[in-house]
């Protein structure tokens, strides 16, 4: 059964991807600087993670932190990257062929790294059925594009 609540919960999340791209990209207009929606939006999102964790005081290892790979680091820097990107490009191509790029580039990722299992990912071989799925993704990107 939670397997079926987490994946409710991620096509939710996934949903609200274009609703937080259109509000960020009319913060990037008001102040007339979409790196600053950017860091306006992680700012936002750094208090309210902080006041959850008061909230739920939820045990963490400093120790684990320190010895984390360096790597492991530059997830904040991903985020930053995506949410700009997405913010420059939202109003340029619009949220279905903004989306539809996003979709087939996470997929694209997710696929070589199940292959090779890269940063944990549970291994599951490149097959001709995820060849053909990668496929139809990208020509839903085009036929987007064409519209």
């Amino acid at each position: 059964m939670e397997k079926y609540i987490w994946v409710i919960v991620s096509f939710v999340a996934g949903a609200f991807l274009p609703i937080q791209a259109g509000i960020n990209s009319k913060l990037g207009k008001a102040a007339e600087s979409p790196a600053m929606a950017s860091l306006l939006s992680f700012l936002v999102g750094l208090i309210a993670l902080v006041v959850y964790l008061l909230v739920s005081q939820q045990n963490y290892s400093i120790k684990g932190l320190k010895e984390a790979p360096a790597y492991a680091w530059t997830g904040g820097l991903i985020g930053a990257f995506y949410v700009t990107v997405i913010i420059f490009a939202f109003p340029k191509i619009g949220p279905g062929m903004t989306f539809g790029l996003v979709i087939a580039g996470q997929l694209l990722l997710s696929i070589i790294m199940e292959h090779f299992q890269l940063l944990g990912a549970h291994h599951h071989p490149v097959n001709l059925s995820r060849i053909i799925g990668m496929m139809l993704i990208v020509s839903g990107v085009v036929l987007i594009k064409k519209n």
